[in-house]
């Protein structure tokens, strides 16, 4: 089997998901994935023509979102038509799954080179938009599971099972907020974000102005005072706006293709996946899939987590990471070390492979070698990804 790498891997910054207020709030989303796949094969030095095809990860399928999204942004470019677009919904793992399906399909010999990518842009296309109207809802009368929860039930469900408190959920979302401030001022973010040149907005409206948009918005200063005086989502849930993932927009992708390929074109490879699963997990705790995944991960592999120097595990919702974390017993100080959804946002299409690219970028810059990535995900699915570099 051959083997497939990745040669470049970048995101947009992450946009506040509100419609007229936010950075990127301007943009159609074919347009902001459009600049992302542009700029992995422009930093690769390539022709976008020698891209085989396109699979990315959009998990409301609705209006601007509707009608084959990723082949609608690479068309949107306005240069050539030829590159094959495929979307994904595998809820919030979507992007995830789509490094996985283009991996497997550089592996097996149906691409040489491929590019696995993700788009929200949530300010326009809310969560939920593609089952609002229609025929008939997606669960039918006779769906054979008691209860399944929706995403905050599910949330409380976790946090009981676990006994995750009220305060635990503030302070793991104050610590993601710390961490991500501190990864910005540091420059973390920096390589793997490729800046936006954005319509400034105006009362709601792109003006004619533009700036630069080259940082995430939803990092902000926070207190444990003021986390402690928020509303719970849920009455007496344990979670509230402080620690759940940020409504937002984004984009990123990454570049794949065959090592031989590589060679051929002079490029390095970055980093390969070593292992990846998405299973199915209790639909009465929805969001328990990182658990799940984790386990199947490491049987597969035969790993430990102790051999693994990074843990990305989607911030969804706190109690759904520090279910995890406690579960698998876990060095804290190797968890979503740059912070995660709760301070950085989490435009639900894109995030799987938003994740990808800073934990390879994080390898990078610590001269590590593996990451672990899982995400939990509508459906009551779990992903996992064990990245190596290179």
């Amino acid at each position: 089997m051959r083997e497939a790498v990745i040669v470049e891997a970048l995101r947009t910054p992450i946009g506040r998901g509100k419609a007229g207020k936010g950075a990127l709030s301007a943009f159609h989303p074919t347009h902001l994935l459009a600049k992302v796949l542009d700029g992995v094969v422009e930093r690769a030095g390539m022709e976008p023509t020698e891209v085989g095809q396109l699979i990315g990860g959009c998990v409301t399928q609705a209006g601007e979102q509707a009608g084959n999204v990723v082949r609608n942004a690479w068309l949107t470019r306005g240069k050539d038509y030829a590159v094959a677009g495929t979307t994904i919904d595998t809820q919030c793992g979507s992007s995830q799954q789509a490094n996985h399906l283009v991996n497997a399909m550089v592996k097996s010999g149906s691409l040489d080179t491929g590019i696995a990518c993700g788009v929200e842009v949530m300010s326009h296309v809310g969560l939920g938009a593609n089952v609002l109207s229609g025929p008939g809802f997606f669960q039918p009368a006779d769906w054979p599971w008691d209860s399944t929860p929706d995403q905050f039930m599910s949330a409380e469900r976790i946090a009981k099972r676990r006994g995750i408190t009220r305060q635990d959920c503030d302070e793991f979302g104050l610590r993601s907020q710390q961490k991500a401030k501190a990864a910005a001022a540091a420059g973390h973010f920096q390589r793997e974000i490729l800046p936006i040149e954005a319509p400034v907005m105006a009362e709601g409206q792109a003006s004619e102005q533009t700036h630069i948009v080259d940082s995430d918005e939803g990092i902000r200063e926070s207190t444990a005072e003021g986390l402690a005086a928020l509303n719970p989502v849920l009455p007496d849930g344990v979670h509230t706006a402080g620690s759940s993932s940020q409504i937002s927009d984004g984009a990123a992708a990454i570049l794949w293709m065959t090592a031989e390929r590589a060679r051929e074109l002079g490029l390095k490879p970055r980093a390969r996946i070593l292992w990846d699963v998405v299973v199915g997990s209790d639909p009465y705790y929805l969001l328990e899939g990182p658990i799940d995944a984790t386990n199947a991960i490491l049987k597969k592999s035969g790993m430990s987590l102790r051999d693994i120097d990074i843990y990305e595990v989607n911030e969804a919702f706190a109690a759904v990471v520090l279910s995890w974390a406690r579960v698998f017993d876990v060095d804290m100080d190797k968890l979503n070390v740059n912070g995660g959804a709760i301070a950085l946002g989490h435009p639900v299409g894109a995030t799987g492979c938003r994740l990808l690219v800073t934990a390879l970028h994080e390898l990078e810059r610590r001269d590590a070698s593996t990451a672990f990535i899982s995400m939990c995900c509508g459906a009551s699915v779990g992903t996992g990804t064990i990245l190596e570099r290179i």
